[in-house]
């Protein structure tokens, strides 16, 4: 199975900029299991811990501050780009 790292990227941005695992699932309009299920993967598939989580809290780590930061400006100009057509 071919992993849509587009997807992932989607989902790691929400959560960051919702603060919540809950919170992005209700915008994206998706179950709360597959958010943290893409985390995971996404994790995995860099190969590196991309947040820290408790029950209270979600916190970047470096690694995870530097993917946001550069996926961030990839994926809008994706969805410029796919939007333009």
């Amino acid at each position: 199975m071919q992993i849509n790292v587009y997807e992932l990227m989607r989902i790691f941005i929400a959560i960051v900029e919702t603060g919540s695992f809950s919170q992005a699932a209700e915008n994206l309009q998706i179950h709360r299991p597959a958010v943290t299920k893409a985390l995971q993967q996404l994790e995995q598939h860099c190969g590196v811990r991309l947040l820290h989580r408790t029950t209270r809290r979600i916190n970047m780590t470096p690694e995870g501050e530097e993917f946001y930061r550069n996926s961030k400006p990839l994926l809008e100009q994706t969805d410029d780009l796919l939007g333009s057509f």
